[in-house]
């Protein structure tokens, strides 16, 4: 992946919308959600409906499947191991930056 995908601010994104964010087609995400137990959208009214953390996973397995030549279960199994220390700092600052973000809107 050459560049970082800009996750717009939401809080649920359609299968449509996480093709374009990530640059994949629908039913690769679909197939995806069958093989990888991390992403579980929920389904309302018979749409799925993809979470922030969803979309993030996708684009680490599309980074580990197309950038770094993972097979489906080599993904699976790095997935499946505990986040390292270098991810844990990177989610903890995306965190902090989302909530000094809201505070400044308030």
């Amino acid at each position: 992946m050459a560049k970082e995908a800009a996750i717009p601010k939401k809080a649920y994104f359609r299968i449509g919308e996480v093709a374009e964010i990530c640059g994949l087609e629908p039913h690769v995400l679909r197939y995806w959600e069958r093989e990888f137990p991390q992403i579980r959208p929920k389904r309302v009214a018979g749409q799925r409906l993809y979470r922030r953390k969803d979309v993030e996973t996708i684009l680490q397995i599309k980074k580990l499947l197309y950038d770094e030549g993972f097979t489906i279960a080599g993904a699976r199994k790095r997935l499946a191991e505990k986040p390292t220390h270098q991810s844990l700092l990177q989610e903890i600052k995306r965190e902090l930056l989302e909530l000094k973000e809201l505070l400044e809107r308030d």
